[in-house]
Order: C-alpha cells, then structure tokens, then sequence
C-alpha cells in the first residue's frame, strides 16, 4: 500500500505541472497538443545533466542544474508552438500534434549522437543511465520512499493558483484567452500574453518531464518516451475544467489509475485477481477516455482557444 501511495504522489505531480501548463496555454488561446513532446525534450535535458555532472557533486546542485536544464529544454521546444501558432497563425492542432512526433525522433537522434561522442564511437544507445542522479532526488518520511520534485510541485501548484487568480497579469492572459479582439481594445498586448502562456506552458511541462524519469520509472534510464503521459495530463487539464483547484484534485484520480498500473504485482488482491497486466497497463488511458467521454459537453474551455488572433478582426 505504502507503492501505491508513493507512486500516486509521483504521477500526481507530474500530471499537476504538465496539465497546469497546457491550462495556462490554453486559457491564453493557443490549444498546446505538444505536451508530450515538451514533457520529452525536458526529460532528455535533464538526463544528460545529471550524466554529465561528476560524482561527488552536491544533491542540491543536482536537483536545481536538472530542473534549470528541464525547464529550459521545455521553455525552447513551446517556443517552436508559439512563433507557429501566433506569428504565423498555424493550425495548432497539427503544430502540437507535429511537436510531439518531433519529440521521441529527435530525442533519439540526440541522444544517440551523446552517446556516441562520450564513447569515442562505441556507444549507440538510446538510453542515458542516470542512477546517480535518481539517488540525489530521493528522501524517506519512515518507510515512504519519496521525491524532492514532489515538494516543488505542491509549491508550484500554490505559486500558479494565487497567480491566476489574484495578479493582473493572469486576468489579462485569461482575457485574451476569452476574447482577445476587447483584450486588445484596452491596451493589453495579446501576442505577448499569448507568448506568456505558452511560455509557462514550456517550463511547467519541462519539469514535469524530468519529475516523470526520475520518480515515476523504476528502469533508472531515459529512453526518449514518457508513456503518454502529456496526453494524460491533457485529459486532467479538461475535466479540471482548466482551474488550478480542480486539476489537482483531478491529477490525483487520474495518478492513482496510473499507478496501481505500476505496483499492482506487489499488491495481493490485485494480484490474485484473474485480470492481465496490460488491463492495468491500459487502465488510466480507458478512464480518461469514459471520463472525457461523459464530461467534454459539459467543459467550459477558454471561448478563443485555438482561434488565430487577428488584430483587424471584430
């Protein structure tokens, strides 16, 4: 039981931070499918800097250079969906869908030419070790085995709310999000909050990426994939209804469908029952697809989502 709890606080960070940075995206306007793409590029990033730092490197050193590298590699690849969806008013469906397919190809490519340039051209591997790293995030409350990414999350997660709800800047990035043609006539610069959210959007699922290889797997390597989980973190940002509140408590449903996924072989009546592990493998992904199944009519998304902002437009 203690696996089960301990993997649902990891899932539900990760899915938190990831589905808070699509809602900030989204509540600007610009619909960000690229999720998992970002949540990849931020995992591959912070995967080299913890192969890359020496041994005796200081934990905390550790833990801000891998989320400062995460971030950042998060905050790149959203740019790739904001000069393509503002600037050049792309489809931004096909934009996110296109920087998702970009993530596991280039993330392999990058990796393997890491690998190769370290080894003097023996290593080939997609894969990057970072068992050194994953020890340096780790702490213990008794026999709870839990994550300092955990905490930043939950911090996150209070920083974001009292940031929507209670700055101008969140109402302004809301109203353009809503109705950026009246946002405009007020002064308010919609390709900058546009810019803005996406922007969040990157940093947030960056994090949540590296949160995702470093906690949630149990193969102690990164290998260019998240299983999804950006598209998880989707399904929570919707039925949250893209409200910070709600998408936690959301995150925490969806992570301990995913979970159980994870530890069902050491939990006795899961095991004894007569069900193959690939149901519970496919669990989270048929619950997000019964949940956004009964609830998609009834969501409230942001009314300009996925319209281009035209300035002359009325």
């Amino acid at each position: 039981m203690l696996l089960l709890i301990q993997y649902t606080l990891i899932f539900a960070s990760v899915l938190i931070l990831v589905a808070l940075g699509g809602m900030f995206s989204e509540r600007s306007g610009i619909i960000n499918l690229g999720l998992e793409g970002i949540m990849v590029f931020g995992a591959m990033a912070g995967a080299m800097v913890m192969v890359l730092l020496p041994d005796n490197t200081p934990k905390i050193v550790v833990i801000v250079l891998t989320m400062l590298a995460a971030a950042a590699a998060g905050m790149i690849t959203s740019l790739f969906i904001a000069v393509a969806a503002i600037n050049f008013k792309a489809d931004q469906t096909l934009v996110g869908t296109a920087v998702n397919m970009i993530g596991v190809a280039g993330a392999t490519v990058i990796v393997k030419a890491f690998n190769t340039n370290r080894s003097n051209g023996t290593d080939f591997s997609p894969k990057l070790d970072y068992v050194k790293g994953q020890e340096a995030f780790s702490f213990h409350i008794g026999d709870l085995r839990l994550n300092w990414f955990i905490v930043v999350a939950i911090v996150l997660l209070v920083v974001a709310t009292v940031y929507f709800y209670k700055t101008k800047s969140a109402l302004r990035l809301r109203a353009c999000g809503e109705h950026p043609q009246a946002a405009d006539s007020v002064g308010i610069n919609v390709y900058k909050m546009r810019y803005l959210g996406v922007l969040i959007s990157g940093f947030l699922g960056g994090l949540g990426g590296i949160i995702y290889i470093s906690a949630a797997t149990s193969t102690w390597h990164f290998d260019y994939g998240v299983a999804g989980a950006g598209f998880l973190a989707l399904a929570v940002m919707i039925f949250g209804q893209w409200k910070p509140e709600r998408i936690a408590w959301s995150a925490v449903i969806f992570a301990l469908f995913k979970a159980l996924s994870s530890v069902y072989m050491g939990i006795d009546f899961l095991k004894a029952l007569p069900i193959s592990g690939t149901v519970y493998n496919m669990l989270p992904y048929i619950v997000s697809l019964i949940v956004l199944a009964f609830t998609s009519k009834n969501s409230r998304a942001p009314k300009a989502e996925g319209i281009p902002y035209d300035k002359g437009a009325r």
